[in-house]
């Protein structure tokens, strides 16, 4: 039996945006539903490093070490 294209547990079609930080694509989340237009940030990271608003690209890419890793 194939299932509808709408079934409730299809995450394909979510809203995105990027972060204000490092561009990296937030996808929606159910915490976020009363509050969607105001999240600006994807991580604790980014919110510290607002002041440094300029994207980084080691922290953009995926896989990418995060910070203290191996500093």
């Amino acid at each position: 039996m194939a299932q509808p294209s709408g079934f409730k547990g299809n995450k394909q079609h979510l809203p995105q945006k990027p972060c204000a930080v490092c561009g990296r694509a937030m996808v929606w989340r159910k915490s976020w539903a009363k509050n969607w237009d105001s999240v600006l940030y994807c991580s604790d990271r980014c919110r510290a490093d607002k002041a440094n608003a300029q994207p980084s690209a080691a922290h953009a890419l995926p896989g990418a070490p995060r910070r203290g890793a191996n500093a």
